[in-house]
């Protein structure tokens, strides 16, 4: 196990580079706008398993096969991008439909924000360049630490995108309020899937948080 300074000082470097946005709050706070905080709170469980998930990887040494392999990393990232246009396509072409969640459409959210996470390999680039500046070769087994600070991590960034969820749904109670508000707003996410895809297949290999 790392020493307490040395967890202290991850989590406030986790904390730092969660504050900053990305690909993934911006799809959980699209969902929690769009369909609820619900939806975003359970699309946001769905992204933080697939961050857990390739803490598992990391810790197995699973991760740096993708970073090392341009070839899987561009296929994942390519899938990826796929996912996100199909998804935005889907949205924009869907007619205006009840925001109820059935206990179906929740298990279909959940699984849809892990696909969108476990099809990012920056996070792979990203837990490769960051984990191990935080390990300590003296403090016990590398894998172990490895997965302890991925761990933490995870709880954190469950923390982090859970605010934006939680902000985002109180605002898009107000804006759904309209039926034409609705609608615009189901457009608008399926048009910020669409942007989110091409960013991903347009992009290069920069590690990112997700």
């Amino acid at each position: 196990m790392p020493d307490g300074s040395t967890l202290l000082l991850f989590a406030g470097a986790s904390l730092a580079l969660l504050a900053i946005p990305g690909p993934a709050v911006i799809y959980v706070v699209t969902r929690s706008l769009d369909q609820g905080r619900a939806a975003g709170i359970v699309s946001m469980l769905g992204v933080e398993t697939g961050t857990f998930a390739y803490a598992l990887a990391a810790a197995a040494g699973l991760t740096g096969l993708i970073a090392a392999s341009a070839t899987a990393f561009t296929v994942v990232r390519y899938a990826g991008a796929a996912y996100l246009l199909y998804l935005g396509a889907r949205k924009l072409l869907a007619r205006d439909e009840p925001q109820e969640l059935l206990v179906s459409g929740r298990s279909q959210l959940f699984l849809k924000g892990m696909l969108v996470q476990l099809l990012n390999p920056k996070i792979a680039i990203f837990f490769v360049a960051f984990l191990p500046q935080f390990v300590q070769s003296s403090r016990g087994p590398i894998a172990l630490q490895i997965l302890v600070l991925g761990t933490i991590f995870t709880l954190l960034a469950v923390l982090s995108d859970g605010a934006y969820v939680l902000l985002a749904g109180a605002v898009g109670a107000w804006i759904r309020s309209g039926r034409r508000a609705r609608r615009w707003l189901a457009k608008l996410s399926g048009g910020v899937y669409i942007g989110l895809g091409l960013t991903a297949a347009l992009s290069g290999g920069r590690p990112s948080q997700g």
